[in-house]
């Protein structure tokens, strides 16, 4: 008699699960057509789903028609895990501080696959910077802080992040970025201009917990005219002010689960 697989499916949690991953990745709302195809399953096989999804606010009709998108839900829930919020408590009341010292907007990232996501921000005391919203994403590879989050991981953990980049970006330049992040490790953190926004530069540092970055805080860096701080005033504050979390979250209590 052959022996039982030990690995047990739940397809009504693999078609939710297959959902959310696809509106995740998507850039606007998708119809109920969009996800047929993009999960490989029927639209009766999925219809009944959307709508569980959407009676538990997971997911929304932002048009109140039949195009769908994820909601804050999975972000919220995220946000409330011990480890992440411990982190957010302790950088927050630095990046303020940062914030009023640079009279410019500041955020912190952590890695979600192959993206970066800002799990917190504090806008500019001042009428001028550029914000960037709790919840943004962008590859990593197309990013500062992704690139500061990479330069400070172990081979394995570099590797496992390139296969899923490659997977999602075929095109996807590995040498360039090999050479950047090695400069980035040198430096002590990253200064690249947006790709997003014309005269910004975003600069980048490392948030360190047990020998690799766990997150990174980054500036979206406007020069101003008659402003007495420069880039290289700017990022001196910032990496103090990234290392000066990392220095606290080394003395505070890991959170567990658990407890």
């Amino acid at each position: 008699m052959a022996a039982e697989s030990p690995k047990y499916r739940a397809p009504a949690l693999d078609k939710g699960l297959d959902i959310l991953e696809l509106l995740a990745r998507a850039v606007a709302p998708l119809t109920i057509a969009e996800i047929s195809e993009g999960v490989g399953r029927s639209r009766g096989e999925i219809f009944r789903m959307l709508q569980v999804l959407e009676e538990r606010d997971y997911i929304s009709r932002p048009d109140g028609e039949g195009r769908y998108s994820l909601t804050p839900r999975l972000f919220r829930l995220g946000m409330e895990q011990p480890p992440v919020k411990s982190m957010v408590e302790t950088a927050l009341p630095v990046m303020h501080r940062l914030a009023d010292d640079i009279d410019q907007s500041c955020h912190l990232v952590v890695p979600s696959q192959e993206q970066i996501v800002v799990i917190a921000r504090v806008d500019p005391p001042g009428e001028i910077g550029l914000v960037v919203r709790v919840g943004h994403r962008r590859p990593i590879s197309h990013s500062a802080s992704g690139h500061v989050l990479l330069a400070w991981q172990d081979d394995e953990t570099r590797e496992r992040w390139f296969t899923m980049m490659i997977a999602h970006e075929p095109q996807l330049q590995r040498a360039a970025i090999d050479t950047a992040i090695s400069d980035i490790r040198a430096a002590g953190f990253a200064t690249i201009p947006s790709q997003v926004v014309d005269g910004v530069t975003d600069i980048s540092a490392p948030v360190m917990q047990h020998g690799r970055a766990t997150c990174a805080m980054t500036i979206p860096f406007i020069e101003r005219r008659g402003s007495a701080l420069n880039m290289a005033t700017t990022t001196k504050l910032l990496v103090e002010a990234a290392n000066e979390v990392s220095e606290a979250l080394a003395h505070r209590p890991t959170p567990s689960l658990g407890n």
